[in-house]
C-alpha cells in the first residue's frame, strides 16, 4: 500500500552519478511489483514467453537493474519474509480486491472495453513465489547479493543502513522511515519516468533523496511520533486509518498532544473504529525481526547461466543480453583503471 505522508516529507532530487560506488539496498518485492503491473502490453497482458510463463517482471528487473550496474552502483536485494499476523489479514483484503478486479476485467473483455482491460488488469497484479524465486535467480547471476529478510524487507533494509552497512534504502514506499531508516531513494529509474498510480499512462520523475533526521526536526516529532502519526494515516497493518486524519491533520494532532499517546486515540475515537489496540501496531512495526545474517560479496556476472537463464528459458534476445554484460563489463574496467591512476 505504502504510506501516504509525500505531502509533509521534504525531499531532494539526485542524479544517478550522485550513487556511483554506493552501496544501495533494494526492497525486491516493491520494485518486482513496480514491474508487474508496469511492463505490459497495450492491451494491458503481460509479457510472457511460449510457454505462457510470465515474463515482466523479468523484463524490468534485468533492464534496469544492468542499467543501475552500468552507472557504479552496488545493488544487494532484499526480499520479505514471514508478514506480521496483522499484514496476513490486510493481504486477505487485498486478495478480494483483486478478484473484485478480475470479474470487471472479464467483462471488459466480454464488452471489448479497451481501456477497462487495461485498468482492470493492472489492479489483478500479483506476484507468485514462483515469479520471487525466478527474480532472485537472475540477481545472483548478476553477482549481486541476495537476503532474505526475517520479515518485511523494507525493516530489513532500514537495519542495514541503520548499521552502516549500506549508504540507502532504495523503494518507493514512504514506510522505510517509519522502521528508522536514516536515507530512503525513491525514483531510481534510468528511464526517468514511472507508471502513474491506477493508469496505464507515465509521468516524469527525477531520483530524490529523503534523510529521516532532516524531515524529524522539521516536523518537530521524533520516530515513535512518527509511527503514531502513520497508524492515524493507515499503515499495511491498519490500512484504513482513522477516516478524515490525512498527513496533515494527524501532524497537527501530534504537535498538540506531543508523545501522550493515550490522549491522541482517546481524540481521535480509537476504539470506535478497530477492536485491536493501537499498541499492537505500533509494536510490530517498533520490533519488527531484521537479521544480521547476511553476507554483502558481489561477485562476477555469470554470463554462460545468465544467457541460459534469460535467451534459453525466457526468449530474451542473445545479442540484447550479451551486449548488457559487455557494458556493464567495460564499465567496471573503466572505474577500475580510474581508481588505480590514483596510485601512479
Amino acid at each position: 500500500m505504502g504510506l501516504k505522508i509525500k505531502g509533509i516529507i521534504e525531499k531532494k532530487s539526485i542524479t544517478i552519478n550522485e550513487l556511483n560506488g554506493k552501496k544501495l539496498a533494494v526492497d525486491g518485492m516493491n520494485i518486482l511489483y513496480q514491474f508487474l503491473t508496469s511492463i505490459r502490453r497495450a492491451d494491458g497482458s503481460l509479457f510472457t514467453n511460449k510457454n505462457g510463463d510470465v515474463t515482466s517482471h523479468i523484463i524490468g528487473l534485468f533492464n534496469r537493474t544492468t542499467k543501475l550496474m552500468e552507472s557504479g552502483l552496488k545493488l544487494v536485494f532484499i526480499f520479505d519474509g514471514k508478514a506480521p499476523d496483522l499484514k496476513i489479514q490486510t493481504q486477505e483484503k487485498r486478495k478480494k480486491i483483486k478478484e473484485e478486479a478480475s470479474l470487471l476485467l472479464k467483462k471488459a473483455q466480454e464488452d471489448g472495453n479497451i481501456e477497462e482491460v487495461r485498468k482492470y488488469a493492472v489492479r489483478t497484479a500479483s506476484l507468485t513465489k514462483e515469479m520471487v524465486t525466478e527474480a532472485k535467480e537472475m540477481i545472483k547471476l548478476l553477482g549481486l547479493p541476495v537476503i532474505q529478510a526475517p520479515s518485511e524487507g523494507e525493516a530489513q533494509t532500514a537495519y542495514m543502513v541503520k548499521k552502516g552497512d549500506v549508504y540507502a534504502s532504495v523503494s518507493q514506499d514512504y514506510d522505510n522511515l517509519t522502521f528508522g531508516c536514516p536515507i530512503l531513494i525513491r525514483n531510481l529509474s534510468i528511464a526517468g519516468r514511472k507508471k502513474k498510480a491506477g493508469k496505464f499512462a507515465y509521468e516524469t520523475i527525477q531520483p530524490e533523496i529523503i534523510y529521516l533526521e532532516e524531515n524529524l526536526k522539521k516536523l518537530n516529532i521524533n520516530i515513535d511520533q512518527l509511527i503514531v502519526l502513520a497508524i492515524l494515516i493507515g499503515t499495511d497493518y491498519n490500512p484504513t486509518g482513522i477516516k478524515g486524519i490525512g498527513p496533515k491533520k494527524g501532524l497537527k494532532i501530534i504537535q498538540e498532544f506531543g508523545t501522550d499517546f493515550e490522549a491522541i486515540f482517546e481524540k481521535v475515537n480509537w476504539k470506535e473504529h478497530y477492536k485491536l489496540d493501537w499498541e499492537e501496531i505500533f509494536n510490530v512495526i517498533k520490533d519488527i525481526p531484521v537479521t544480521d545474517d547476511y553476507d554483502l560479496k558481489w561477485g562476477g556476472i555469470n554470463t554462460e547461466g545468465l544467457i541460459k537463464f534469460l535467451v534459453e528459458k525466457h526468449e530474451f534476445s542473445e545479442e540484447r543480453v550479451k551486449g548488457k554484460i559487455n557494458k556493464i563489463l567495460k564499465n567496471k574496467e573503466k572505474n577500475t583503471q580510474k581508481g588505480l591512476s590514483g596510485f601512479f
